[in-house]
């Protein structure tokens, strides 16, 4: 079965760290780009980071310098480690391809952070 699975969300005090799995089926993940995205309350869901097969990444604005992103090519696995986390990062985090596939939205991992 076609899936991806995310991971890792939870309540996080502003300035704290969480690390995020999406654990993806492997006609999904070889050889493709895979990312993260998000999507608080009330708005759009957003880009936030994507890796390329070969390991290259490429971040959002909001998230650089404090977000990284990887992948496990052996497991077909998607991290996101969060660093310096703030109040709006709050959002429920997904994985998917890069463009992604409306099919393969899973049911994301709430990310809260709050004092």
């Amino acid at each position: 079965q076609v899936q991806l699975v995310e991971s890792g969300g939870g309540l996080v005090q502003p300035g704290g760290s969480l690390r995020l799995s999406c654990a993806a089926s492997g006609s999904i993940f070889s050889g493709n780009a895979m990312g993260w995205y998000r999507q608080a309350p009330g708005n759009q869901r957003d880009f936030v980071a994507t890796i390329t097969s070969g390991g290259s990444a490429i971040y959002a604005n909001s998230v650089k310098g404090r977000f990284t992103i990887s992948r496990d090519n052996v497991k077909n696995m998607v991290y996101l480690q969060m660093n310096s986390l703030k109040p709006e990062d709050t959002a429920v985090y997904y994985c998917n391809k890069v463009p992604p596939r409306p099919v393969f939205w899973g049911q994301g991992t709430l990310v809260t952070v709050s004092s």
